[in-house]
């Protein structure tokens, strides 16, 4: 499971960088770090507490920024489901790291009604939230079962996490399989050409030292698992597309509803 490896942008200079065109997961593991590198976490709660004692606007894949950038289109997504649910809005923030896209929200969340919000990710990051994030709304959960049983969700957030799975199209099916009633896609590469491609992703120094396995999708193939059985409320591009070497690319978001 991924947390805290979304797509950072190079702000500071430097971008990522996505190389190769591998046959297999474990291929790309073996030219690559860690998902679970030590420092990654240090940074993401680093940077996270500086944003719980108000130091800084928001963290994002463990980086701090000083003015906020609302994420509009996720916002509405969680208000139309709080709306159609009688105030009622529960998260399942799959990846979710150490909650910053809870606290990057809550401003605008803070006048629903019943919020609760619950993160799934590894082990560590799960102590790291219980013990220096978790609150009356915001908690951490180790499985999606877990979650599942604990909170029943109506919303499924899954921000820039799929890419970053061994196999993101046997989880999305396992996911709608739950029947959770709304569905939010952030953040997510798909190739230009419709195929799939499996790079390694090269995150740059100046955030720290680490490279990962990372898809860019086939949309069709991404956009098949949902037929029939939700409807696509609405799309959208990202904030900033990332090429792999060699091939273009686009980052999108999508918000499903179940029709069955």
């Amino acid at each position: 499971m991924v947390s805290g490896l979304r797509q950072v942008f190079g702000e500071k200079g430097k971008s990522i960088r996505f190389t190769g065109n591998y046959k297999s997961w474990e291929e790309a593991e073996k030219e690559s770090t860690s998902y679970a590198a030590p420092e990654i976490l240090e940074k993401t709660r680093a940077a996270l507490l500086k944003v719980k004692a108000g130091e800084a606007a928001f963290e994002r894949d463990s980086a701090t920024f000083d003015v906020m950038q609302h994420k509009f289109p996720l916002l509405a997504g969680l208000l139309r489901t709080a709306a159609a649910e009688r105030g009622r809005l529960s998260v399942l923030d799959f990846g979710g790291s150490l909650g910053g896209t809870y606290f990057q929200c809550r401003k605008f969340l803070s006048k629903v009604k019943d919020l609760r919000w619950g993160v799934v990710d590894q082990p560590a990051h799960v102590a790291c939230g219980e013990a220096d994030f978790a609150n009356e709304q915001l908690r951490f959960y180790r499985t999606v079962k877990e979650c599942l049983g604990a909170e029943q969700p109506n919303v499924l957030l899954l921000s820039s996490v799929i890419q970053y799975l061994p196999e993101p199209y046997l989880f999305l099916q396992n996911m709608l399989e739950e029947k959770i009633p709304y569905i939010i896609i952030e953040r997510t590469a798909f190739t230009r050409s419709g195929r799939d491609r499996l790079t390694v992703q090269h995150v740059p120094a100046w955030l720290y030292n680490a490279s990962y396995p990372a898809w860019f999708l086939s949309e069709p193939s991404f956009r098949k698992i949902f037929a029939n059985r939700y409807e696509l409320v609405c799309e959208y591009g990202a904030e900033k597309e990332l090429h792999p070497e060699g091939e273009k690319a686009v980052s999108k978001g999508f918000q499903f509803e179940r029709t069955t």
